[in-house]
């Protein structure tokens, strides 16, 4: 494997960890729930891409808004009481965590049901493409490239407009925001909805060019807490840079070293982060 084959290997899986991220943070950060069951909405829109492709016919692209009418919901029918009775603070988070612990495992269990516990794949723009002197399959390219987008237009959508200056409004002061008139819960189902968006986006994505099963999602919703919490928690940049991170660590541990330990070295960097940044690299108490 040559250094353009590190490049764009480390890249793509580092931009779709960020992306994961992402989504994961945006929830956290403005709705204040602890979503345990994210890796299992990870894992749910992979299947749907795969019936689409190999039982309808269909672009796995088509299942995309359906992550945010999912989380919306979910949100909206098991969140909302949970939120009205114990309001924004620290008893929240502890009831949402037993909560969606739970959702996770109806989730998993639904899955395990339907599609049993084996890997599952299907070919979708798998032709090769030529870059200067490094052969990649066209998905992989298409993976780096809605992951930038994604990525890139959350980013512009939260700093760029009214709808992203009331999100970081409540985000940052959920007990003020009324008073100039947010609607916090309406916000905070807004944001809860985009993240399903994102993680919809990254199952389609994963689903694309890695085999996958049901039980994988504790996996990715791991993978996810460590780049939100090596980011800083709230910071979309930081989600960027420490999904990359992981992305370019694992492809070089699995080239030069040995692939069974790709998850031993995401450990290693996450505690190298905290013990050098305890609130991460872009966390606020880092400044």
């Amino acid at each position: 494997m040559n250094l353009l084959d590190i490049l764009l290997a480390g890249s793509t899986l580092g931009g779709l960890y960020g992306l994961i991220a992402m989504g994961l943070t945006l929830q956290y950060g403005v709705a204040r729930i602890m979503n345990l069951s994210y890796g299992e909405f990870l894992i749910a829109p992979a299947f749907l891409a795969y019936l689409g492709v190999t039982a309808w016919g269909l672009s796995p692209i088509l299942v995309l808004p359906l992550g945010f009418i999912v989380q919306w919901l979910v949100y909206q029918l098991l969140l909302t009481p949970l939120v009205r009775r114990t309001g924004s603070g620290p008893a929240l988070e502890v009831d949402s965590i037993l909560a969606t612990f739970g959702l996770m495992f109806v989730v998993q269990g639904v899955m395990m049901v339907a599609f049993g516990g084996n890997y599952h794949s299907y070919s979708y723009l798998s032709t090769p493409v030529q870059i200067l002197s490094s052969t990649v399959a066209a998905n992989r390219l298409l993976v780096l490239g809605v992951a930038v987008a994604l990525g890139l237009g959350l980013y512009l959508l939260l700093t760029r407009t009214r709808m992203g200056t009331v999100v970081r409004a409540v985000s940052v002061a959920p007990r003020f925001a009324p008073l100039v008139g947010i609607d916090v819960r309406h916000t905070a189902a807004l944001a809860f909805g985009i993240g399903g968006a994102m993680v919809a986006a990254s199952g389609v994505l994963v689903s694309m060019f890695l085999p996958f099963s049901a039980a994988m999602g504790t996996m990715f919703a791991m993978k996810a807490l460590i780049v939100v919490i090596m980011g800083g928690v709230g910071n979309l940049l930081g989600c960027l840079v420490a999904g990359l991170m992981l992305g370019f660590a694992e492809t070089l541990v699995a080239t030069f070293i040995d692939p069974g330990l790709t998850l031993a070295v995401n450990y290693a960097l996450f505690l190298g982060v905290l013990l050098l940044r305890p609130t991460g690299l872009f966390g606020k108490g880092a400044r």
